[in-house]
């Protein structure tokens, strides 16, 4: 009997340590949006050739991440004339199933014209927000339509410099985002079952950041970054207090998602503004330090590990540094100038670098400097969208590729 009894805590043991290995990546910058697998399973070197490819396809227009969950992977992306949402086998790549609806988005500057926005998948439902602003949500199992709302003709939407951006945070029962409507309809919350309204905060135009939800001394808090700064609400939609962090002209983006560490907020942006780092007591928000010579992101977020921030800095298109900074001080620790853009994700204290060349990079998370220890040429140029891990592996996209990885 004591035999079975010690097999039995065994199997036990095994099964909830295949629960923790096995982890789903189900929005934007993963679980907890901080761009951290908290996973396992991942193999401590690469052979020399790179990590092995499982599988790789075609896909259609779209700056969207791909999201992981159920051991499948959903890819948002514009075939011809459709935004088309596509549910993807997680082991050999195949097609499950595929739905969509028309678009006529035209970008003004003659770029991609593909949804830009991360789906979230939550209680067997995925959440897309088109280009144009069409927010839809639709079964897991087998993409059938649940619901669709026109953010545009509802709320007056606009199109931006680059079309509607923001990714769904799905928080209780709520599906929350920026869409810098009318009338007071800047931050908007739906009911996630039937798309109905459930609040609308603030005036704010909308930014190309998205949202995150976050525990702060106890009590849970929502925080937008706008157009025109941060915006911290409660989740029945009761404003709780602003900063005002904008670029300093028009003609600007602010893309980057708050990054909430314990109390401390820390927001950054490109165009002359920079970066700073906020203190919030569940009331109000005190500034710790700001600046524009720490860490300017322009479009990815930054990361957080162990009293260090790890972001790009400067603009995409001007060639961005790779930088370390303190926390608390905003102290550069060190900066490997003109590295390129590209997207930053942690697992077991390392840096996962996946450049905007299609290059796979990984470095110790090591405030002594940038020593890389591995990289793998996994996608060709041009890649924008942050990765999806789930399961051990990598799902990445290019212009017009996603590839499976194996990091097991």
């Amino acid at each position: 009997m004591i035999r079975l009894a010690a097999l039995v805590a065994v199997a036990l043991l095994l099964i909830g340590g295949a629960c923790v290995v096995a982890q789903d990546w189900p929005q934007f910058l993963g679980p907890s949006r901080n761009g951290v697998y908290a996973g396992t399973n991942i193999a401590k070197t690469w052979p020399a050739e790179g990590p092995p490819i499982r599988w790789k396809r075609k896909v259609g227009q779209g700056f969207s991440a791909p999201v992981a969950a159920s051991n499948k992977v959903i890819l948002f992306h514009r075939l011809a004339g459709k935004e088309t949402i596509e549910c993807v086998d997680m082991e050999k790549g195949g097609t499950l199933w595929s739905s969509g609806y028309p678009t006529s988005y035209q970008d003004d500057f003659g770029f991609d014209e593909g949804p830009r926005a991360t789906p979230a998948i939550a209680d067997g439902r995925v959440y897309t927000f088109g280009a144009e602003g069409v927010l839809a949500c639709w079964n897991l199992a087998d993409g059938k339509k649940v619901w669709m709302i026109d953010t545009r003709k509802e709320y007056g939407t606009p199109k931006g410099f680059f079309g509607v951006a923001c990714s769904p945070l799905v928080e209780g029962d709520l599906v929350l985002l920026n869409i810098g409507g009318k009338n007071g309809a800047g931050i908007v919350a739906f009911d996630k079952a039937t798309g109905s309204l459930r609040w609308k905060a603030t005036d704010h135009e909308a930014s190309y950041s998205s949202p995150v939800a976050a525990d702060v001394n106890g009590k849970r808090f929502l925080f937008f970054l706008t157009r025109e700064g941060l915006v911290v609400l409660s989740p029945s939609g009761k404003l709780i207090t602003e900063f005002e962090w904008r670029p300093p002209i028009h003609a600007s983006v602010s893309a980057a998602t708050p990054l909430i560490i314990d109390d401390y907020i820390f927001l950054s942006l490109s165009y002359d503004r920079g970066a700073v780092l906020l203190r919030f007591d569940g009331k109000q928000l005190k500034q710790v330090w700001s600046g524009d010579e720490s860490l300017s992101n322009h479009y990815a977020t930054s990361a957080y590990q162990d009293g260090y921030i790890y972001g790009f800095d400067g603009r995409q298109e001007q060639g961005c540094n790779l930088r370390c900074i303190d926390l608390k001080t905003g102290k550069v620790q060190w900066s490997q100038d003109r590295f390129g853009a590209g997207t930053i994700t942690l697992l077991n204290h390392e840096l996962l670098l996946l450049t905007e060349r299609g290059e796979l990079v990984r470095a110790p998370a090591a405030a002594s400097g940038f020593k890389p220890s591995a990289r793998a040429q996994i996608l060709p140029f041009q890649v924008r969208a942050y990765p999806a891990i789930a399961n051990g592996c990598l799902f990445a996209r290019s212009k017009d590729q996603l590839v499976c990885v194996d990091l097991r």
